[in-house]
């Protein structure tokens, strides 16, 4: 990639030519996984720069100039940066306008320490980061600032939270031509790479053959959950954060699904409810027996599945566990192989230049 910063900056790892990069991920994941799948992989691969919708930006002071500043490969220091290649084009245009603005503004620039960007369909969030108390005067600025760059801006200081206008970041995605809207927050979590994002719930919908119905854990605003949902009679999906669960609802509505069921629960709790152990009044409505899961999907956080998650979701015949941490997959496997089968497993390649690796691996009941 060609990038000034390149090995200066620590977000990139690698540096070989991206097909070099592809090759080197599915080898290390064929070795790391073989005890388990001898099959062929299915590999996404990303365009190798202007991927990224969401990201994230340290600001430094030097007088009244402003400078970007990402971590540095060097543990403990920065490096200041004027763009990044890896930021999809619509962030990458707006960052040096943003900051011109915003030195040129005493009142914006003062004790700003960060910038978030999330594009999406519906335009940008820029959320600013502040140590200081947010006054009217800089509402004012802010507001003008929003205008001319034609963004929505969110800024932040401690037990602070002002916005330039109202926040309605809807985002759509492509999926083997069927188009799916999401509505966000702005402190949702989203997969920052829309094109392998698509391609990840695109490889999901063809572990579907026959589907009754789908439980899925660890929902969020309904990513997976809304374009799966067309392939299953009736979708029990669950979810601890409140807003994530708000957004899948409204997304529910964006999309005519009519056949989902949230619920705000942990994985400990479902666990509970569904072996009767007590009774939770967010389930006063919905009946855990009326369900036919044929399948369950998860996509758990870096540290995979505790180890009562993976008993509990053995009882399912057919799995669909999305990964972004190989290390606890593979931790997963040993257990769930055991009752299971790997029929197909994928390779995502969210963050080119990197070395992380996302997977998908879909497991049967063994006969």
């Amino acid at each position: 990639m060609d990038c000034n910063y390149l090995k200066e900056c620590g977000s990139c790892t690698l540096f070989t030519p991206y097909d070099e990069q592809i090759l080197f991920k599915t080898d290390l994941v064929k070795q790391n996984f073989s005890e388990f799948y001898d099959g062929e992989f299915d590999v996404f691969s990303s365009t190798p720069k202007h991927y990224r919708t969401r990201a994230e930006f340290g600001i430094w002071h030097e007088g009244s100039k402003l400078c970007y500043t990402m971590h540095a490969s060097e543990k403990g220091k920065k490096v200041f940066v004027d763009d990044c290649p890896k930021v999809c084009e619509q962030i990458s245009d707006l960052m040096p306008r943003l900051l011109e603005n915003l030195q040129s503004d005493e009142n914006l620039r003062a004790k700003l320490f960060g910038v978030e960007f999330i594009s999406c369909k519906s335009g940008i969030l820029v959320t600013l980061l502040y140590h200081k108390r947010l006054d009217g005067e800089f509402e004012a600025a802010m507001k003008i600032l929003a205008s001319k760059l034609d963004v929505t801006i969110l800024a932040r200081s401690r037990g602070q939270k002002l916005l330039s206008g109202e926040l309605n970041l809807i985002d759509e995605l492509d999926v083997g031509g069927e188009i799916y809207k999401f509505s966000l927050s702005e402190n949702a979590f989203i997969q920052p790479n829309r094109a392998v994002n698509e391609k990840m719930i695109a490889w999901a919908k063809e572990c579907v053959q026959g589907g009754a119905d789908l439980l899925e854990l660890y929902c969020g605003h309904g990513n997976f959950t809304i374009p799966l949902s067309f392939k299953f009679n009736n979708v029990l999906a669950t979810e601890i954060s409140k807003s994530s669960i708000a957004n899948a609802i409204k997304n529910c509505e964006l999309n005519k699904a009519k056949n989902i069921k949230f619920l705000r629960m942990d994985a400990d709790e479902l666990m509970s409810a569904f072996a009767g152990v007590r009774e939770f009044n967010r389930l006063k409505d919905i009946n855990l027996s009326d369900f036919n899961f044929s399948h369950v999907l998860v996509d758990p956080p870096r540290a995979g599945l505790s180890e009562s998650v993976v008993n509990f979701i053995k009882n399912f015949k057919n799995i669909i566990y999305i990964s972004c941490n190989p290390e606890t997959l593979k931790e997963n496997l040993k257990e769930l192989c055991k009752s299971h089968k790997v029929i197909k497993f994928a390779i995502f390649d969210q963050f080119a230049n990197t070395h992380h690796i996302e997977c998908g691996v879909l497991l049967r009941a063994k006969e």
